[in-house]
């Protein structure tokens, strides 16, 4: 996958200027910023549920192969 140079990333912001305009162009940066956060924030929150499923989980598997050979 190609990385974004120097050159392609003057053409997005310039074209970003001409479309949304200087006033409205650090708004639409902030709007991104916070739904960038709030994504992280939530994969964070998935992450945490499943390790939390995992970890009660494989205590009750132990004592289930505990208990198949006794």
């Amino acid at each position: 996958m190609p990385h974004i140079g120097a050159p392609e990333l003057i053409l997005i912001v310039a074209l970003a200027l001409i479309i949304f305009g200087p006033g409205k162009l650090p708004e639409l940066g902030k709007a991104v910023g916070k739904t960038i956060k709030e994504f992280r924030h939530s994969s964070r929150e998935i992450t945490e549920d499943i390790e939390t499923s995992i970890s009660e989980v494989e205590p009750e598997g132990q004592r289930v192969i505990k208990a198949v050979k006794s």
